[in-house]
């Protein structure tokens, strides 16, 4: 079962994997370093929530 911090983390990556490809190409919003910077963040977020479920 998920906790409620995992949860949210969830929520934001869902979020950002959909609306990023929308900004990038419907909004043709350009890529921006700060954008990955900000998965690279995402990413880590993910990794210290879930490494204890192993």
């Amino acid at each position: 079962m998920l906790s409620i911090p995992q949860l949210k983390i969830l929520q934001e990556v869902i979020t950002l994997a959909v609306f990023v490809p929308v900004a990038l190409l419907y909004l043709e919003q350009g890529l921006k370093l700060d954008y990955a910077w900000a998965g690279c963040c995402m990413v880590g977020a993910v990794y210290f929530m879930f490494r204890s479920q192993r």
